[in-house]
């Protein structure tokens, strides 16, 4: 059976059982209040049970299975709709990984009707704070996204400024008065997280993760890493490795 064939017949099946899927605008009224923070609104919009909505399609045989792709699905269009609405594309994209694979373990429809509300929520949230501090501009999403997409190069404002089409001066003074912090500070505080989670989770030595980053040289990762954590790089790695109780193969004394 080719697939013109297949979709004839489901769409035969669903007409016969009086079943289709749910209209449209609703939708997209959904991904919009979530987008723009109405937890409110959300929050009754989340009071059917997911593996209760009518109009969802039939996508796997295994009821559960079918549920829980509706599940990715809504986490993959909101991570998109929260992007566009200003949310950091690191972060949208981070938490919806995060949701999918609890979605993934569960094993009823009420813990993933139950996870469904969370994940919704839990957007919802986090752009009502973003518009309620009014974090950002566009051009300033822009500069986020492009520090995020560029931390193993060696970031000037000039590049920022070339990127958004802004002047340096005022994309300066934008960014510092919408961050709180200027660029310069901003970059080494996402490289410092980013040099935290190598050593935590990787079997990279503070040279290496110097190199990676971009730092001028090793003394200068050190410095600012200490500035800013209270331990030398290798420090960190041994504490964390202390706590955890996990040998690491290239730990130093």
């Amino acid at each position: 059976m080719n697939t013109e064939k297949e979709l004839s017949y489901k769409e035969f099946v669903m007409r016969e059982n009086n079943e289709f899927h749910a209209p449209i605008n609703p939708e997209f009224n959904f991904y919009s209040a979530v987008k723009n923070g109405e937890v409110n609104t959300v929050l009754k919009l989340c009071k059917t049970e997911l593996a209760n909505k009518s109009g969802l399609g039939n996508l796997s045989e295994d009821p559960l299975q079918s549920i829980k792709y509706h599940f990715v699905i809504t986490a993959a269009l909101i991570a998109r709709y929260c992007i566009e609405g200003g949310m950091e594309h690191e972060t949208a994209y981070s938490l919806s990984d995060l949701y999918i694979m609890k979605a993934d373990v569960c094993t009823s429809m009420k813990e993933i009707s139950a996870l469904h509300t969370r994940l919704c929520l839990d957007y919802t949230q986090r752009m009502k704070n973003l518009n309620k501090h009014q974090i950002i501009s566009k051009h300033i999403v822009k500069c986020v996204d492009y520090i995020y997409d560029n931390l193993h190069t060696r970031i000037r404002i000039s590049d920022l400024a070339a990127y958004t089409g802004l002047n340096e001066s005022y994309l300066s003074h934008l960014f510092k008065e919408e961050m709180g912090v200027s660029t310069t500070e901003y970059i080494q505080m996402r490289k410092i997280e980013t040099a935290k989670n190598m050593l935590k989770y990787s079997d990279y030595q503070p040279s290496q993760i110097a190199t990676i980053l971009c730092f001028p040289n090793q003394s200068y990762f050190i410095h600012v890493f200490k500035k800013r954590v209270g331990q030398t790089p290798k420090q960190y790695q041994n504490t964390y490795f202390q706590e955890t109780g996990i040998v690491h193969p290239k730990k130093g004394l």
